[in-house]
Parts: C-alpha cells; structure tokens; sequence
C-alpha cells in the first residue's frame, strides 16, 4: 500500500514536469542555409555571424536563395513561415557585407516584435494555431 502511494507521490510530481518539457523540446538556434550560389553563401555568412554575435537566438530561421540571371538572387529570410525579410542582391555586390549586417538586424527587430505580439494576443476562445 505504501509503495503504491509513493508510486502515486512520484506520478502526480512528475506529470507537470513532463508537460513542460513536451512544451520546450523544439530545438531553436538554427540558421538554416538554403542558399545556392557563391553570393547567397556569403550573405548567409555574413547574416548569420551578424546574429550570434547580437542575439541569444531562441528562434529559428531559414534563409533562402533564389537566382536569376537577369536580377541577381533573391534572397528571403523566414521566420515559423513568414517571411521577414526580401531583397534582390545584385551580382556584383560590393556591400554585401553590410547588407546581411542590417538584414541581421532587421530581422533580429522583426522577431523581438513578433514575439510580443504573439504574448499580447487574447486567445480566450482559440488557440494560436487556430487564429
């Protein structure tokens, strides 16, 4: 009787434990590279340096790349699916350094105020998923 109470005591205390991890076991703190050409790379490069050194990243990120021969590449950064940022970068860029600096940190600004959108959004009646 007693080892089912205290099987019953571990149960109860470790069940709000294994909701909580289930709620945190997503990964975060990944740039994901999906960029092609030399330019792309270096851009990602440069985006992706920009950001570890001015953010704890507790997000997650993709860019990606799309070239043209006309245009140069168009190169996006998502964040969960939406797209942050956009830009065409032409095939002789010279700045492109500076660029993916203030790309980082329009990005980095862009999660910030999606963030705290996200936390000040009634979801009395719905879930987030559902909006």
């Amino acid at each position: 009787m007693k080892r089912l109470c205290l099987l019953g005591l571990l149960l109860a205390a470790w069940l709000p434990l294994a909701a909580m991890a289930d709620a945190e076991d997503e990964m975060k703190g990944f740039i994901v590279d999906n960029t092609i050409s030399h330019i792309g790379h270096d851009f990602y490069y440069y985006f992706a340096d920009r950001l570890r050194a001015t953010s704890r990243l507790d997000f997650n990120l993709v860019v990606r790349e799309r070239p043209d021969a006309r245009w140069g590449s168009l190169v996006t950064v998502e964040f969960d699916r939406d797209v942050l940022y956009r830009r065409f970068l032409p095939p002789n860029v010279t700045q492109l350094k500076e660029e993916a600096v203030a790309a980082a940190d329009l990005v980095k600004q862009e999660v910030l105020q999606r963030k705290l959108q996200r936390l000040l959004q009634d979801t009395t009646d719905l879930e987030r998923d559902e909006l």
